[in-house]
């Protein structure tokens, strides 16, 4: 299981891409953290999700 902004989902073995493929992300408009790193978007396609792990994912809003 990997807690997802604080939700346990069983996505473990997944990489990023592939999990924010399932969902509405932009992945243009978001920040991704990963056991308190931070996870570069070059690297989603590589960044393995893996039992345990904790994401943070926070979108940009834009306005003013």
């Amino acid at each position: 299981m990997v807690k997802v902004n604080g939700t346990e989902l069983d996505i473990a073995g997944k990489t990023v891409s592939e999990y924010l493929a399932t969902t509405d992300y932009d992945p243009k408009r978001i920040a991704v953290e990963r056991n308190g790193d931070i996870v570069f978007k070059s690297q989603y396609d590589a960044a393995m999700l893996e039992d345990g792990d904790s994401l943070e994912i926070v979108s940009f809003v834009g306005g003013g």
